[in-house]
């Protein structure tokens, strides 16, 4: 990387001078600047063949099940069992600001302070799912930097956590007991793309978070058969989703729970899943960055800009539809439409 002297550390270094690359070359992937993004491509060129060898898990759930007191919790076993643990908190975004506004980082005391961890919070910026643009290549620093386990934690609102199970190889989702939330997780689809569901809080109240993982795990089966070999039970070569219960605040079952993961890998990397999920992702956010830059260069068209003030006018005043509106700006592109 000789145009860019300052991410050497990022390979070869550690301590203060690691981090302090792996923060500025995560800055640098933020930048909407054209330059920074030439810069960012170059870099991402020359991390990528040190990729790829870290695990990467998804957590998300709704607000107050405790995902950051379970994540400290889980990165704090897992520094202890040896490894090296990077974790990207993703805040919901002040609409005045447009900063993070739940500060996770802060949350998880011990574990931002540690030298084997690295903790990065970043703000949605109204991304589907809560899932920051930039996060995918964010994991890859991450993980060329030497970290062996990535953690998403996304914001866990709405239906939109296909986003973070679309870029990591294992999703978990947190669950309350006795709060109705295995309903309304159905509901809402959620439950479908969970590959392990968690009842925190389990010492809250024992009988509920039995009745909650009894409930779920039905439910999990339930879905399981509708139409979906891949599910089969019968096939022990095959991950089936599960639930279970813990407490990350007294750190009860944390040690359950990653040997789960454990077993999650081994099943996935065997029979294949796990390298075919990974090569679909990398096609997707192929796609979805395609189609950003589309837009992009869309909206910089010299025959939109002029036209594009007007007809927002027009169409926030009802005076053309908005389909019409937007095949005319197509056409003045040059962009053939149906």
């Amino acid at each position: 990387m000789p145009s860019i002297p300052w991410a050497e550390p990022l390979l070869r270094g550690e301590g203060t001078a690691q981090r302090r690359a792996i923060a500025k070359a995560i800055t640098l992937l933020e930048s909407t600047r054209a330059d920074h993004r030439a810069q960012a491509d170059e870099l991402l060129t020359a991390l990528l063949p040190h990729t790829g060898r870290a695990f990467r898990l998804g957590i998300s759930g709704v607000p107050g099940v405790g995902k950051s007191t379970f994540i400290e919790a889980l990165g704090l076993y897992l520094i202890r069992e040896g490894h090296r643990v990077a974790v990207l908190t993703i805040d919901p975004s002040s609409t005045v600001s447009g900063g993070s506004i739940l500060g996770d980082k802060t949350r998880m005391e011990q574990l931002s302070v540690h030298e084997r961890a690295y903790i990065r919070p970043s703000p949605s910026s109204g991304t589907l799912g809560g899932v920051a643009e930039k996060t995918r290549e964010a994991m890859l620093v991450c993980e060329a930097a030497g970290y062996d386990v990535v953690i998403v934690e996304t914001v866990g609102v709405g239906q939109s956590e296909t986003a973070v199970a679309g870029m990591t190889d294992m999703f978990v989702l947190l669950q309350l007991p006795n709060a109705g939330d295995e309903l309304q997780a159905i509901k809402k689809g959620v439950m479908e793309i969970a590959d392990l569901v968690v009842i925190n809080k389990a010492d809250i109240d024992p009988d509920a978070a039995t009745r909650a993982q009894a409930q779920i795990t039905s439910s999990l089966r339930l879905l399981g058969m509708h139409g979906n070999a891949g599910h089969a039970h019968h096939d022990e070569s095959l991950w089936h989703p599960r639930a279970m219960q813990l407490s990350a605040l007294r750190s009860e079952g944390v040690d359950r729970f990653w040997e789960k993961v454990v077993q999650f890998r081994t099943l996935q990397t065997a029979n294949g899943r796990l390298q075919a999920r990974r090569q679909k992702q990398a096609l997707a956010w192929m796609w979805e960055r395609i189609e950003t830059g589309l837009k992009q260069a869309f909206r910089a068209h010299p025959a939109v800009r002029g036209q594009l003030p007007d007809m927002v006018t027009a169409v926030t005043e009802g005076r053309i539809a908005a389909s019409t509106a937007a095949r005319q700006l197509l056409a003045s592109a040059s962009v053939p439409t149906n």
